[in-house]
């Protein structure tokens, strides 16, 4: 009879890659969704639309900013800070695995 909580059915294995990378790949994608497309490309079709509106995928912009507008933008900046917190923690964070808390690895 073997205890399987003895020991693991699979050995543990070290790849040797930095979870770093991933942080890192996430913030800058959400600063780029939120900082990129929520802010800047939203404030840049407000700003260039002409006086009757402009259609963009059978929607239409116009030159003033209504509450969807300021919703995106609102929503925008706090996804680009996000993604700047993560990139932060990546950056912080020792380079390996991630360990946490609480965990004995």
């Amino acid at each position: 009879m073997v205890d399987v909580s003895e020991s693991p059915a699979v050995p543990a294995t070290d790849y040797g890659g930095d979870e770093r990378w991933g942080l890192m790949a996430a913030g800058g994608v959400l600063i780029v969704l939120g900082w990129g497309l929520a802010v800047l490309v939203n404030l840049l079709l407000h700003a260039t639309a002409p006086t009757g509106g402009r259609s963009v995928g059978g929607v239409v912009v116009f030159g003033h900013l209504g509450p969807f507008a300021w919703a995106t933008l609102l929503i925008g900046l706090a996804t680009g800070a996000l993604g700047v917190a993560i990139a932060l923690v990546a950056r912080s964070s020792p380079k390996g695995p991630i360990v946490w808390p609480g965990f004995a690895y």
